[in-house]
């Protein structure tokens, strides 16, 4: 277990109108308020199309990361995640996860991390800024050990 306490800044609701991209929106917003580091403690919305974490064949080793993806559309979506500042490549990594239902198969559900979506009406997405002393509260880094996948991490020295 690792933990921080963390302090927290701004508050913001974004919304994402018809057509916008989630993850490029949501990376502009935040790039243009000066956002490093964050959470969203939960997001509504409509989803023309996404992308999500998935597969449709047998997992090889069940305990290592997807990193396959599956194209969904026409959803209604619930989510939340973390906004972290990746110091490798100097810039937001947010990690997003929806539970969706599909509407076109009576709301048959998909839940899983966010790849990229394209929004339908409107999508809401409150964000509460986390604030460090000195650079961001959060970061995430690649964990060599773990398969290479990000991992939260707590200020720079983590």
């Amino acid at each position: 277990m690792r933990f921080a306490k963390v302090r927290t800044g701004r508050q913001f609701v974004l919304a994402l109108d018809h057509g916008e991209d989630f993850l490029e929106g949501l990376t502009q917003f935040c790039a243009d308020q000066d956002i490093r580091a964050g959470y969203i403690p939960t997001f509504v919305g409509g989803l023309r199309a996404a992308r999500l974490v998935g597969s449709c064949e047998p997992l090889a080793d069940p305990e290592a990361p997807l990193w396959e993806e599956v194209h969904v559309e026409t959803l209604e979506a619930l989510g939340g995640g973390t906004l972290a500042w990746d110091p490798e490549k100097d810039c937001l990594a947010p990690h997003i996860h929806v539970a969706a239902g599909l509407k076109a198969k009576s709301a048959e559900g998909r839940v899983s991390h966010l790849l990229g979506a394209t929004v339908q009406f409107i999508c809401e997405i409150p964000i509460v800024e986390v604030v460090g002393h000195d650079g961001p509260a959060l970061t995430r880094r690649r964990s060599a050990d773990l398969y290479d996948v990000p991992l939260l991490g707590f200020g720079k020295s983590s």
